[in-house]
């Protein structure tokens, strides 16, 4: 196994790339307000060449996405990547990036959703920690930003040392614990679709012996249903060591009147599929597509304490 690559921490001063891996924001504004809430924290921002671009549901071409992204993971004076949004067409990229320069040039890369597709890549390719972290399109520049949310991102990307409990100062309200018992292991996943997708090729993450985190939003529950059952054929789940599952944000059967049959909720797919693992799985934990979204290492090693509903993060995501 190849030693993981812990990005440099990044520090009050330091220049911060602005990509665009993905869809452009709906609002051209959205990226002004993102060099704002960038300066207003501390940092200097630097735009990528196209991140004001736009070719459909997608923020400029192809090729000019993943420039932007070498261009910054090359550019000395970049201590970090920031995303400004996800939506489509980060998996559009992967076979553009040079996977050999950006471990030479390993530095913080934060995004999440769509962004999944990304954090597996260097995962598999590179070996390098990612932040599965909000973004700067009503995520991290929004002025009615939890302090929770705020506090965790900062934690995780400013300090060399273990973030710790994701639950910590919470009411845990929504934490379910589906099995009990407690797992250590290495940090995969983020959005349950776009992982999915990477099964069968070359950028699939390693599920063996890791703790694997899962959040989606807009899928019915008999989607959530297939993709679930999707990595149960394909054998990976069987591999895990635990399961911490996030909120899964308006995953609720569309209202129609003339349907009266049986409908299953997005907790009870949950419980239903993953019950049968032989691992410990806790759900509603504070990250995903809502306020309360924490930080999260991928890559860094965790604790999955299904005994009391928390994941706790045991290795610093920086150095």
């Amino acid at each position: 196994m190849r030693t993981l690559l812990k990005p440099e921490r990044l520090c009050f001063g330091d220049t911060v790339g602005l990509v665009v891996p993905a869809s452009p924001p709906p609002d051209p504004k959205a990226v002004d307000r993102a060099i704002e809430a960038l300066e207003r924290y501390g940092f200097k921002p630097k735009l990528g060449r196209h991140v004001r671009e736009r070719h459909g549901f997608l923020a400029g071409d192809d090729r000019d996405r993943a420039a932007d992204i070498m261009e910054m993971f090359a550019d000395k004076q970049v201590k970090a990547i920031m995303c400004l949004r996800g939506g489509y067409g980060s998996a559009r990229l992967l076979g553009r990036l040079d996977y050999d320069v950006i471990r030479c040039h390993a530095k913080i890369f934060s995004g999440f959703s769509d962004i999944t597709s990304l954090h597996c890549a260097f995962a598999k390719k590179v070996a390098m920690i990612s932040i599965h972290a909000p973004m700067l399109n009503g995520g991290l520049q929004a002025p009615d930003l939890p302090e929770f949310t705020r506090a965790s991102f900062f934690r995780t990307v400013m300090e060399a040392t273990p973030s710790g409990s994701l639950v910590s100062g919470l009411e845990k309200k929504s934490v379910s614990i589906v099995r009990s018992g407690v797992a250590e292991g290495a940090l995969i996943g983020g959005n349950l679709s776009v992982l999915c997708a990477t099964i069968g090729t070359p950028y699939e993450p390693s599920f063996k012996n890791s703790i694997l985190f899962l959040e989606d939003i807009g899928e019915q529950p008999y989607r959530l249903d297939r993709m679930l059952t999707h990595l149960l054929n394909a054998g990976v789940l069987q591999q895990l060591a635990g399961v911490a599952v996030g909120i899964n944000r308006d995953c609720e059967d569309a209202k129609d009147s003339k349907r009266d049959e049986y409908r299953q909720t997005a907790a009870d797919v949950m419980k239903e599929r993953l019950s049968e693992l032989a691992v410990p799985v806790v759900t509603g934990l504070p990250f995903g597509h809502v306020a309360l979204n924490a930080t999260i290492p991928v890559g860094a090693r965790a604790r999955l304490d299904a005994d009391n509903g928390d994941l706790i993060v045991l290795e610093s995501a920086v150095s």
